[in-house]
């Protein structure tokens, strides 16, 4: 039977807040942003014809995220809407003309960078702080993470006393591919494309992790400003924003009315394949900002604006056969293996099939010819298959059976879109063994890959935590190893079993527990054993809405629901107790030992680190600091007790100093540190 218009309704509002949770949240689309726009178009005449079947507001567009404070933009932060072909975007320069008066029409034409927008605050010429789009009125306050993007210019010379300058932080292609190339030595799943990637680099929760990858930015826009008279036009405040070293995009002059206009699209349309970002479309704008504020906006949208999007690079080729990926998590990737074929500059001959489901949804099958796609990807999806072009003897693809022929035990729990190896392959022991003696966890110096490959593959080690029981003749049975070098790794080993509690948490490798989050969890709950016992209101408070909605609060700051249900997953695993077991066994210190060496006037106490020190690099800095009791935060609130600033401190400096916070330099830390 045919859907009934309101069953067609449930299902696209369930499928679009389905799809926004992997866009905005997981950083994961599963479908192009011209197919996501179908199915809200869609739904938005569905509820048009039909308006007693419509539902509340579905809140597209907010970024928002657990763990994370929020901030108020001093002038909404909206989205654009988009066009895909040349008529919508001539009827959107009519309306502009008839609203306009029929005055002459000077638009700036830009490269739309894919990336995540951002709103940076500053005030009488001080940065204070980078805020997400959020929901267009408020945003998450990522200002840590922002803050390492170097492009971005501490001080303003002659700005005025407030102005937020509007941006697009993205992922440069080159940097993208150096971390997949790390990726792809590690074994581990290759990031999708350098938009989801940066959104998530953006958000990561683990500043040291952060620091590893490089962002970069263009800025383009102009938020709040007072005096509101400080610009004249768009074209001024881009000229300023260069003057004062913002990296800003000037690849094509204003433009004279709609025709010349459409002419710069098609112009960028050439020029974006030789751009150092990933870019999707142009977006154009009205030049002068009297205009702009005539012409008004909708609740979400500029009427001044608007964003043509390009049309996505595609091609068709044969699937050969569905190959199997395995990553350090044990996670297994399908991935298509493709005739080569000539994609947007590149030949491509590999494409990512995301998951069992995804196969199964678009019905994919070996000896298929594929429509593959490239729109500011670097790794193509498939996006369908030929049909008219299947052989008569494609089948099915059987997911579960292939893993069976190719040996690997794997199966996936509840609504995980992955199977997992059940028990975990000699590459992923290997590389699990090595995190454990790394510097940032146990600090096992010489247990390095070479090492860790002989401990695997003689069967001395099969889970981390059996390195801490060899015994010197087991070590004297490696190549390399003489009594030497035995001694030093047994006085190695020694040092590791007293080691912080936080960084046996960080050894265990539970997934999105990086080394921030494991002296959190160890300063929370002092103790292995806690963590171990740990319930869901340990970790989150519930709290349920006037309109009976549901939300969560962190127990621990930056600890949200996808780091809680990573903890509370770990520790329902009978193996991952037996590690722990197992480390207790070994004699491995489980309890945090922080008050041991604290300091008076340190213990308890919330540090902010910015700028370069003398001597003290900022992870031996922030280790000082903990070990004395204290805590090290990224970002300068009314709780800090005191701000350490070196050479360029900028925008933390001067917060401290509006807030009152103390300031200390290093020689001032290390007297306070004793």
């Amino acid at each position: 039977m045919p859907e009934s218009p309101r069953d067609q309704i449930l299902r696209l509002r369930a499928a679009i807040q389905r799809h926004e949770e992997l866009y905005r949240k997981k950083h994961a689309p599963e479908i192009s942003d011209f197919e996501y726009d179908k199915l809200v178009d869609q739904l938005a005449d569905l509820e048009r014809e039909f308006p007693m079947f419509a539902g509340p507001d579905l809140g597209i567009g907010d970024d928002k995220s657990e763990g994370f404070q929020q901030a108020d933009h001093k002038a909404p932060m909206l989205s654009l809407d988009n066009t895909y072909d040349e008529a919508d975007f001539r009827a959107f320069g009519d309306r502009l003309y008839k609203a306009l008066g029929g005055t002459g029409l000077e638009f700036i034409v830009e490269p739309k960078v894919d990336g995540v927008a951002v709103s940076l605050t500053f005030e009488k010429g001080q940065f204070v702080r980078a805020v997400t789009r959020g929901n267009g009125a408020r945003g998450d306050d990522v200002t840590a993470n922002v803050s390492l993007i170097r492009e971005i210019p501490r001080t303003l010379k002659g700005a005025p006393d407030l102005l937020e300058v509007r941006g697009e932080i993205y992922m440069a292609l080159a940097e993208f591919q150096r971390l997949n190339q790390l990726r792809e030595a590690e074994g581990e799943p290759l990031y999708a494309n350098p938009r989801n990637l940066a959104a998530g680099t953006v958000k990561l929760l683990d500043g040291e992790e952060a620091r590893k990858r490089r962002l970069s930015i263009v800025c383009y826009g102009l938020g709040a400003c007072e005096p509101a008279s400080a610009f004249a036009s768009l074209k001024e405040f881009k000229t300023k924003l260069k003057d004062w070293g913002f990296p800003i995009r000037d690849d094509i002059d204003v433009q004279q009315g709609v025709d010349a206009a459409w002419k710069a699209i098609q112009q960028l349309d050439v020029l974006r394949r030789d751009l150092p970002f990933p870019t999707d479309g142009a977006v154009v704008k009205i030049n002068r900002l009297e205009d702009q504020r005539r012409a008004g906006t909708t609740s979400k949208f500029p009427h001044w604006a608007v964003a043509f999007k390009f049309p996505p690079d595609q091609a068709e080729t044969i699937l050969r056969t569905i190959s199997m990926q395995v990553g350090r998590t044990g996670a297994i990737t399908p991935v298509a293996e493709l005739d080569p074929v000539l994609l947007a500059g590149s030949t491509v001959a590999r494409a990512t099939l995301h998951n069992a489901d995804e196969i199964a949804r678009k019905d994919i099958r070996e000896g298929d010819t594929v429509r593959i796609q490239k729109a500011g990807e670097i790794i193509p999806q498939v996006l369908g298959v030929v049909i008219e072009k299947r052989p008569a003897d494609a089948q099915p693809f059987d997911f579960e059976g292939r893993l069976k022929e190719l040996g690997l035990d794997a199966t996936r729990d509840g609504e995980e879109a992955a199977f997992k190896l059940r028990a975990p392959s000699r590459d992923m022991k290997i590389r699990r063994l090595v995190h454990f003696a790394s510097k940032q966890c146990l600090d096992i110096d010489g247990l390095g890959d070479a090492v860790a490959e002989q401990l695997v593959d003689s069967k001395l080690v099969d889970v981390p935590v059996d390195a801490l029981g060899i015994t010197p003749p087991q070590w004297r049975m490696l190549e390399g190893f003489k009594d030497k070098s035995v001694d030093n790794m047994m006085a190695g080993l020694e040092q590791a079993k007293q080691r912080e509690l936080w960084r046996a948490i960080h050894a265990l490798g539970i997934p999105n527990v990086g080394m921030q989050t494991a002296k959190d969890l160890s300063r929370h709950f002092k103790s292995m054993d806690a963590l171990e016992a740990a319930q869901p209101p340990d970790l989150l408070l519930t709290k349920i809405g006037k309109k009976g909605g549901v939300s969560y609060e962190s127990v621990i700051s930056g600890v949200g629901v996808e780091v809680s249900e990573s903890i509370l997953s770990f520790f329902s695993d009978p193996n991952h107790r037996d590690w722990v077991k197992a480390m207790r066994s070994a004699g491995l210190n489980l309890v945090e030992a922080a008050a041991a060496g604290s300091v008076a006037g340190v213990a308890g106490k919330t540090f902010v680190l910015t700028g370069t020190l003398p001597t003290l690099g900022r992870d031996e800095a922030r280790d000082m600091i903990e070990k004395a009791g204290g805590k090290v935060s990224g970002s300068v609130s009314k709780n800090t007790h005191y701000v350490v600033a070196g050479e360029e401190a900028g925008s933390k400096l001067t917060k401290a100093q509006e807030l009152g916070v103390a300031i200390l330099d290093e020689a001032a830390l290390r007297a306070l540190l004793g």
